[in-house]
């Protein structure tokens, strides 16, 4: 995952590598990104050839490395977003990664996401109502699957309303 993030962050425009552990760290919902990540997956993505590395004027007189995406480095940010398995739809992050970049993908990959993901929720749901059914969870066990069915039930209206975002592409 923190491959996919890094190369998204890059999808823009060029950054140094302190602006890319702070915004990766924030998107993955935690503080600045570890350097002991960043920097290694920068070193990888270079020698990939994903990545460009170039020396730039900092703003006080320092330099700094900025780090672009590449045209290959395009094409494998957009082959690991369209790669979405059924594990992946387990994955709530997995899932929410790819919804954010949705821009860069086509609709039908899109749908194939929020179908695997909606199908997973569906089959959870289930699962969960028959636990609720079969076994005595006690007060606080039927709570803890009151809310989770009901974040499943939020989240699969979601998926209904991002179908509903979706351009028709059919018209244009």
């Amino acid at each position: 995952m923190n491959d996919l993030v890094v190369l998204a962050m890059l999808a823009d425009a060029p950054k140094h590598g302190y602006q890319l552990k702070r915004e990766a760290g924030f998107i993955l919902g935690g503080g600045d990104m570890h350097n002991n990540l960043v920097y290694p997956l920068l070193r990888r993505f270079t020698a990939d050839g994903w990545v460009t590395k170039k020396t730039v004027p900092g703003e006080r007189g320092q330099t700094r490395k900025s780090y672009s995406l590449t045209v290959a480095g395009r094409k494998e940010l957009l082959s690991r977003l369209s790669s979405f398995s059924e594990a992946d739809a387990t994955n709530a992050r997995a899932f929410l990664a790819r919804v954010g970049m949705f821009d860069l993908l086509p609709a039908e990959t899109r749908a194939s996401i929020l179908d695997l993901r909606e199908r997973y929720l569906q089959g959870r749901t289930q699962r969960l109502d028959g636990l609720k059914n079969n076994v005595e969870l006690g007060v606080f066990g039927s709570e803890v699957v009151r809310h989770l069915v009901k974040q499943m039930h939020a989240e699969l209206a979601w998926i209904r309303r991002l179908r509903r975002l979706q351009p028709d592409e059919k018209k244009a």
